[in-house]
């Protein structure tokens, strides 16, 4: 059996999405990390959009999102990627940490990400989110 340890496309793409994650909000969105006819989800989104069609819907969306963010993204931790049997997919878990902003208290919350790739671009993200966390971190509680 044969090992390599060269990164697939829709790694790289995995670990430049985490980069930019942590990029500062008012820098624009890494818009050729998306294709054009991108499509995200997030099943277990709490009252939002669950599935965005269209990387201009997307992008305006995300805008507005980064910069209403009650929290200060910092690191990105406890990273693991799956290379699944399809070399443009990979699953990727790992940790989200920052500062709440109004408060100054640390957050966190885990996520799953299912990428797939096409062309050097994100095609499909599929986002698995520790909802609990997130409503906590943002003042809410669950329905």
């Amino acid at each position: 059996m044969t090992t390599t340890t060269e990164q697939t496309s829709a790694e790289r793409l995995f670990h430049r999405f985490l980069r930019h994650v942590l990029s500062d909000p008012a820098e624009p969105i890494d818009t050729n990390l998306w294709a054009t006819d991108v499509v995200i989800e997030v099943p277990f989104a709490p009252g939002g959009m669950r599935r965005i069609e269209g990387r201009d819907r997307f992008l305006a969306l995300a805008e507005e999102g980064r910069r209403a963010l009650p929290v200060r993204l910092e690191e990105v931790r406890d990273v693991v990627v799956h290379r699944s049997v399809d070399p443009d997919v990979v699953i990727g878990e790992y940790e989200l940490a920052g500062t709440l902003t109004a408060t100054g208290q640390p957050a966190s919350a885990r996520f799953i990400s299912v990428l797939t790739a096409g062309n050097g671009q994100i095609v499909h993200w599929r986002e698995y989110q520790d909802t609990l966390a997130m409503l906590a971190v943002l003042g809410s509680q669950p329905a």
